[in-house]
This record gives structure tokens, C-alpha cells and sequence, in this order.
């Protein structure tokens, strides 16, 4: 409970002190001494340039295709007749107008999961039964021990979290019950006289949050709201046992070769998250409102894969064939997981994506661990031992300062598994019913790599996806002082990352114009 207020806090501090710069990521770092991509100066240089259209698909929990900062950007398939309810284009999906939807059916929308682990775990619990009674050389029961000792720890901890997170809403009603106001002042909070040890040590939460918060509403929904709703759902959805939504679905789910399941329906019941990655890469520039994407002349396809919970590794499989099937040249996920038990199907809608020259940029994760020792899933590297995917790139997330912060706190890092960093933290973006906010993560970070990506290949379409990669590995800002990696240890930012920088959208495209010169 305390570090999730602490965190809250310096979360809070940061809105206060740097929302005053919403589009901090397209900033140069000489100009603004903001630790930006360039993207100005970028178009600087494409000025009078043409450029070719770019499919960009965006594998998530879905997109608003209403919002008015991305609605005339969204992929059309011109091939299907919206709403007449046939397969005109024969490709097995019945009226994928913006794209395609493998989190639902005719009876509804999936919007919560178990992770991966709570799946494991309940296969484990059908297949050993009473362990008493089982041998001790079983055929995979001491993993399935591992992952059950690992899944009761994870429940445990939930179960404390609500516990004590019902405890401070609860202490936090009585305060407004006293104060007499629904959205009380910080002097109001000031005035309150408490009667009990809890509620003296709320009160003082309080102070501190309202001193950084806009208002009284915004401490309650992230201080408050938010952090109940998160551990609700953890409880009652992800390491709920009980819990399997696939029936919604309607495939057969133990056939992971499956392919042709779901719905058109790609917005689902929650697309902030897509919707915001998808701002991200291409929310119309320069039309005045909201904000502006990275590239300017994509069109974004929402395959919905990802759900409030882990991500199914055959859904994932069939988003990636889905997208490249349909002209997909850059791939954005920003999802992730610490198992896959399906992975060589992953593995093979990988491979079928190198073949067709499409790039793919995975987020790195939030956990602030080091991928060369911890596994997030889906990776490059092939579960048969034969090769990884050539144009796939992982991305962790950097902060606006050039000092020892720059990598975001929460990041996952890896010198030989995350090849750049991008704008992660307090990233402006579109949100569902035209609205915008800010949102941290790789998962925002992510779209930025696969903006420029688009951008460079919607310019120099000669290049290939590993060409992209290349260029964009290349270009990074290279940072030559130490790093933050957790706690008060720091790290030269070459061992946290392969080519040793934060990725620069200006320089990108210099190398890609020298690189196409080439050709």
C-alpha cells in the first residue's frame, strides 16, 4: 500500500510540474534541452518530399474509430461493404472494415482475462489433481509446483492490496461525511481534526496528493479509484480461477492453429489504451486540434488482441497474420507477458511477417527488470533455437532530462534484448470520445519507435524492414553518462540497451535519405 501511494505521488508531482508541455516527445534535446525525438526538425528536411501511404496496425485492446483526432486516418478496407454481413473480400472475416476483433463473437466483447499464470495454473489443477497422490518425477509437476507456489503468492498479495486499499476508500468517505463536501479544499483537508490513528495517517496522504493534484477529483480517481478498480479486477478477473471469458469467443481454443474467429467490432468495451498508442503514432498533424502523431501519412489498423489481462498467444498469432494479410508494414505491440506457453505459434506468424518485409516493435515492459535475465513475451528469439526475427524492434521507455532519470523507473532494460529507448513517461495522447490525456509505459513508447519507422518508410519506400531497423538503431542520440536502473544502483546506458540511445526522428531520416541515395 505504501509504495503504491509513494508512487502515486511523484506521479502526481510530475503532472504538476510537466503537463505544461503535452507534446514533450517531439522536442530536440539541443533546441528545447528536452529529451524529445526531433520530429519538427525531422520534417524540416522532408519538406517537399512525397511521400506513400503507410499501414500501420496497432495490436491492442482496440481503437475509437470516432475520435475526431483519428477517424479520417483509420484503415479502410475498400474490398468490404460496411454492415451487409458477407465476407465480400473472401478473407474469411465478415465485415473487417477497420480491421479485426479477436476478442469477441455475436455474443459480446471480452474486456478482462486471467494472466497467463492464472491459465497455467487452472490447466495444471485439471491435469494433477490431488499432488499428495502423484509421484514425485511426474512429468511436469515441478514446474506446474513452481507456477502454483508463484500464482498463491501473486493471489495473496491482491487479496492484502484490496483489503487495504478498501480500508483508505473507506477512511477517505468518512473524511467527506465530516468535512460536509463532495470535493473538498486543501484547507478543508488542513481543518479536518481526526479521531483515529488511520485516519490521521489518510489525512496527511491527502495533504500531500492535494498539494500536487489539480484538484480534489483528480487525488480521488488515481489516488483512490483507479488503485481499487485495479486490485477488484486482479482479484475477481485476472487470478480468478473461477473466471474464463473464452466462451464469449466461441472458437475452440485448445486448436491454436485456428484462424478465422472473432468480430469486427474493433473498438471493444475499453480502447484507451489502443487509442492512445494509436494517437501516438498517427493522430492528424497540423489540423489545429489535439495533438500531433509522429507520421504524417498512415493509415492505422486496429486488430484487437489484448485484453484487461494477458494476451492469449493465439490471438496474437492471428492479429500478426491478419495484419500482414492486409498490407501491414509496421506492426506496434505494446502488450507483454512472463509466459508463453504457445509461443512456437507466435513464432510462426513471426516468421510469416519477415517474409512479407514487415517491421514489428514490441514494448519492453514495466516492470523495471533486466531482460537478459527475465523473459517478456513475445520475444525475437524462435522457441525452436533456430534464429530470432531480423526486423523486430524492443523498445524501452526514457523520461524528457538529460541526467540519471532518463530511463523511466518503471522500464524493463536489457543490453543484448532491448535495442532503443523512446518518450515513455507522461505521454500526451487521444483517449476514447475525442478526449486526450496522458498515459505512461513502453506501451507509449512503442509508437513512437513505430512512428518513425512509419515515417521512414512512407518516404524512402525502397528501404526494407531490417533497412528501417538498421536506420533507426543508428541514429539513436547516443547517452554517455550513467542511468538509473533501480534503487540507488546506476548503469552506463550502453549495458542497459543495444545501441546505447533514445531514438531522434531527425537523424533517422538523414541516415534513411543517405542510406535510399545508396540504393
Amino acid at each position: 500500500m505504501k509504495k503504491v501511494i509513494i508512487g502515486l505521488l511523484l506521479n502526481l508531482c510530475f503532472t504538476a510540474l510537466f503537463a505544461q508541455q503535452p507534446g514533450w516527445l517531439h522536442k530536440d534535446l539541443k533546441q528545447d534541452t528536452v529529451f524529445g525525438i526531433s520530429t519538427d526538425k525531422a520534417y524540416e528536411l522532408l519538406k517537399g518530399k512525397k511521400s506513400t501511404r503507410v499501414i500501420v496496425a496497432v495490436i491492442d485492446a482496440g481503437i475509437d474509430t470516432a475520435h475526431e483526432d483519428l477517424k479520417s486516418v483509420l484503415w479502410v478496407n475498400s474490398k468490404e461493404l460496411r454492415g451487409n454481413k458477407k465476407d465480400d473480400d473472401h478473407n474469411h472475416y465478415v465485415d473487417d472494415i477497420n480491421g479485426w476483433s479477436f476478442l469477441g463473437s455475436a455474443k459480446g466483447n471480452v474486456e478482462y482475462d486471467n494472466l497467463e499464470l492464472t491459465r497455467q495454473v487452472r490447466l495444471g489443477k485439471k491435469r494433477f489433481g490431488d499432488l499428495a497422490s502423484l509421484p514425485a518425477d511426474t512429468n511436469g509437476l515441478a514446474q506446474y509446483k513452481s507456477l502454483l507456489a508463484l500464482y498463491n503468492f501473486k493471489l495473496k498479495n491482491a487479496q492484502r492490496a484490496l483489503e487495504s486499499i478498501s480500508k483508505f476508500k473507506s477512511i477517505v468517505d468518512t473524511i467527506l461525511t465530516v468535512v460536509g463536501k463532495k470535493e473538498p479544499t486543501l484547507a478543508d483537508i488542513i481543518a479536518y481534526d481526526p479521531q483515529t490513528l488511520a485516519q490521521t495517517q489518510v489525512k496527511g496522504a491527502m495533504i500531500n496528493s492535494l498539494k500536487t493534484a489539480k484538484n480534489f477529483k483528480e487525488f480521488r480517481k488515481e489516488l483512490v479509484d483507479d488503485q481499487y478498480d485495479h486490485v477488484v479486477e486482479q482479484v475477481n478477473y485476472a487470478l480468478n480461477l473461477s473466471f474464463d471469458p473464452r466462451e464469449l469467443v466461441g472458437d475452440n481454443y485448445a486448436n491454436v492453429n485456428e484462424r478465422y474467429y472473432g468480430t469486427p467490432d474493433v473498438t471493444g468495451p475499453n480502447a484507451m489504451h489502443g487509442t492512445h498508442v494509436a494517437g501516438i503514432i498517427g493522430a492528424i498533424r497540423g489540423n489545429g486540434i489535439g495533438i500531433d502523431g509522429v507520421a504524417d501519412n498512415v493509415t492505422l489498423m486496429s486488430v484487437r488482441a489484448v485484453p484487461d489481462g494477458d494476451e492469449r498467444d493465439k490471438d496474437i498469432a492471428n492479429a500478426i497474420r491478419y495484419a500482414v494479410d492486409n498490407g501491414a508494414k509496421v506492426i506496434n505491440m505494446s502488450f507483454g507477458k512472463p509466459l508463453s506457453p504457445d509461443k512456437p505459434a507466435v513464432d510462426e506468424a513471426v516468421r510469416y511477417a519477415m517474409s512479407k518485409d514487415v517491421l514489428l516493435v514490441h514494448a519492453a515492459g514495466n516492470d523495471a527488470l533486466d531482460l537478459d535475465v527475465k523473459k517478456n513475451f513475445p520475444t525475437r528469439k524462435y522457441a525452436d533455437g533456430n534464429g530470432s526475427a531480423a526486423a523486430w524492434i524492443e523498445v524501452g521507455a526514457s523520461g524528457p532530462k538529460d541526467n540519471s532519470n532518463l530511463k523511466a523507473a518503471f522500464s524493463n532494460y536489457g543490453k543484448t534484448t532491448v535495442d532503443v529507448f523512446a518518450p515513455g513517461v507522461r505521454i500526451y495522447s487521444t483517449f476514447p470520445g475525442s478526449k486526450y490525456g496522458y498515459l505512461d509505459g513502453t506501451s507509449m513508447a512503442a509508437p513512437v519507435v513505430a512512428g518513425i519507422a512509419a515515417l521512414i518508410r512512407e518516404y524512402y519506400p525502397k528501404l526494407t524492414a531490417i533497412q528501417v531497423k538498421d536506420i533507426i538503431m543508428r541514429s539513436v542520440t547516443r547517452v554517455d553518462h550513467k542511468v538509473m536502473i533501480g534503487g540507488i544502483q546506476t548503469a552506463d546506458f550502453s549495458s542497459i540497451c543495444i545501441s546505447g540511445g533514445v531514438v531522434n526522428a531527425y537523424e533517422a531520416v538523414k541516415l534513411a535519405q543517405q542510406t535510399s541515395e545508396r540504393l
